[in-house]
Order: C-alpha cells, then sequence, then structure tokens
C-alpha cells in the first residue's frame, strides 16, 4: 500500500486532523463492500467520502455488515493506520466527514 497523505502537521482541521493525526484525504478511492444492492452483494467503489455517506443511509444491519476498504491507510486519533473498518468503525470515519458535526457521533 502507498503513504497515507498527510495533512497540515501543524494543526488541526474538519477532516480529522490534529497537530499529530493527519487530516484525511477523503478523495482517494474506496470500496464499501458486503452491502446487498438489487439482491447481490456488489462493492461500491468511489471515493472515501461518497462511501461514508452511502454507508450513513444503510439501514442498521446493513450498517453493521458493511466493509470499507481503503486506498491507503489513515490514522484516527494518531493511532496505527487502518486500510479496512467494518461495521460501527465506519461511522468513526463518519464523524470525520467534512462539515460533519462532532456533536451528533
Amino acid at each position: 500500500m502507498a503513504e497515507a497523505t498527510w495533512g497540515d502537521a501543524t494543526g488541526g482541521d474538519a477532516t480529522g486532523g490534529d497537530a499529530t493525526t493527519p487530516s484525511i484525504d477523503w478523495k482517494m478511492s474506496a470500496s464499501l463492500e458486503n452491502v446487498t444492492r438489487g439482491g447481490e452483494h456488489v462493492p461500491e467503489v468511489t471515493n472515501l467520502e461518497a462511501a461514508v455517506r452511502a454507508w450513513q443511509q444503510l439501514d442498521g444491519d446493513m450498517q453493521a455488515e458493511a466493509v470499507l476498504t481503503l486506498e491507503r491507510p489513515v490514522r484516527l486519533n494518531g493511532d496505527m493506520p487502518l486500510d479496512h473498518f467494518v461495521g460501527s468503525a465506519i461511522g468513526d470515519l463518519a464523524g470525520r466527514l467534512p462539515g460533519a458535526d462532532p456533536q451528533d457521533q
């Protein structure tokens, strides 16, 4: 996998970055998988922002089973880089979407 795209390392922003955690590249490719569409499990390949927003529109059972695979890893809260998110972990990304209100999480 390629390195993550680093944002401004000196200050926070609305995309999840802070002084120690880089911002998230919402335009990188991502695949939302394990979601039934038209009676079949068909992955949706799009950019990360669109995939997370599509996940938000799913019902609770489908959200719990969904798998999000990123083009390259991201760091949340300075933790280990991750390139796969399952179920409610995708909600952690949703809380960092551009324009998201952290109070809603």
